[in-house]
């Protein structure tokens, strides 16, 4: 990892606005490195939460625009965010170019994680199909999905980060290039096998039946769970399971899976003995989507959103899936010509695939291109 993303912890100070506000900080100093000044001009609120607010801003020296998030850092704490953010190289996950501190004139101690700019999130992209009265185009939910499935595979592999909050709002997409990158690391965190994590967490319409039952040994399944539940609405059109509150998010998965058998509950959480639920049958898949929906996406669906954790495919399984056979096409351009954005520069999320779905992760073009000894040899593509 690039040292600029070290923190030579700085605390600036600054006023409590935002917008117009110029922030400068130093970077470097380590290792010999030269230091250097760095400011930003705060440009407008991107989005405000619990946890703080996101702003966009343009770096004074090189012109470049940023998105900086400001958090309240608790000063006998680590910031969990930015201890996975520093982990995380990969072109489907956001990345962080530094951080520093600031204080208010109250002295309270901000965290600003200075991060690559990207102009829309899949929820706006929704929004706006939504507002045009259209479904999105599916080579985009095709090229959307994909991204998303190799930047889970790559933090669940490789980085062995779990999101915990994954949905359209924190999947930021260039609207040239059409890359795709997940962001919003505030709920993430590193699983750990029999160790105990929080089950009220995840938006409600993309969270796991594991954590509405109460669960606190989940595993990164419950991201999967969250794509499945993106892919659909991209299909859809508007969420798929639609929950008022928790015991009605329920209610709308039943719906649609049937009630869970009790060996699909003790999966979900062993320790779950309330076991009193109508009994609905599911409602076949085909009748879920519309009628011209290809059977892959269905199909796919349909592998995503299992009760049983373990039985949903990986992020990498998923990303194999003939859904995404017309993206693997020597042919496969953006609808306005251009080419694709890359989808196939794996790293070490390989290491541990069989040669089996590596031959199906890599179209042949590919192959050749990189020259097939590569692949005889070795798992590791860069």
């Amino acid at each position: 990892m690039a040292d600029d993303k070290e923190m030579s912890a700085p605390v600036m100070d600054g006023n409590d606005a935002v917008t117009g506000h110029i922030i400068s900080t130093t970077i470097g100093g380590k290792n010999g490195e030269p230091k250097q000044t760095v400011s930003y001009m705060a440009e407008r609120v991107v989005g405000t939460g619990s946890f703080g607010i996101v702003f966009q801003a343009k770096c004074l020296e090189n012109g470049e625009t940023v998105a900086i998030k400001k958090v309240l850092q608790d000063r006998r704490y680590k910031n969990r965010e930015l201890q996975l953010m520093r982990t995380m190289d990969h072109s489907n996950v956001v990345c962080l170019k530094h951080c520093f501190y600031s204080t208010t004139s109250k002295n309270e101690l901000f965290l600003n994680l200075v991060m690559e700019y990207v102009p829309e999130t899949m929820y706006r992209v929704l929004e706006h199909y939504s507002n045009m009265t259209q479904r999105m185009p599916l080579i985009y939910v095709k090229l959307y999905t994909y991204q998303v499935f190799r930047g889970l595979a790559y933090m669940h592999t490789v980085a062995g980060v779990c999101h915990r909050d994954l949905k359209p709002q924190n999947v930021l997409v260039d609207p040239l290039t059409h890359q795709v990158k997940i962001c919003d690391f505030g709920s993430a965190k590193v699983l750990v096998k029999g160790e105990a994590n929080i089950s009220y967490i995840c938006s409600r319409f993309y969270r796991a039946p594991e954590l509405i039952f109460g669960a606190t040994e989940y595993a990164t399944s419950i991201d999967i769970w969250s794509a499945g539940c993106v892919l659909a609405e991209l299909l859809l059109g508007q969420p798929l399971f639609p929950g008022e509150n928790a015991v009605d998010q329920l209610v709308e998965i039943i719906k649609v899976l049937g009630t869970p058998t009790r060996e699909e509950i003790r999966c979900m959480n062993p320790n779950y003995t309330d076991f009193r639920f109508p009994q609905i049958k599911a409602h076949p898949w085909h009748k879920v989507f519309h009628k011209r929906m290809p059977p892959e996406a269905i199909d796919l669906a349909s592998r995503l959103l299992q009760y049983s954790p373990s039985l949903r495919c990986t992020a990498l399984e998923a990303c194999a899936h003939p859904f995404f056979d017309e993206l693997r096409e020597p042919s496969a351009r953006l609808p306005n010509g251009r080419p694709l954005p890359p989808l196939f520069n794996f790293k070490q999320e390989l290491s541990g695939a069989s040669p089996d779905l590596i031959n199906r992760l890599i179209p042949d073009h590919i192959k050749r291109q990189m020259g097939l000894h590569l692949f005889a040899s070795h798992g590791d593509m860069t």
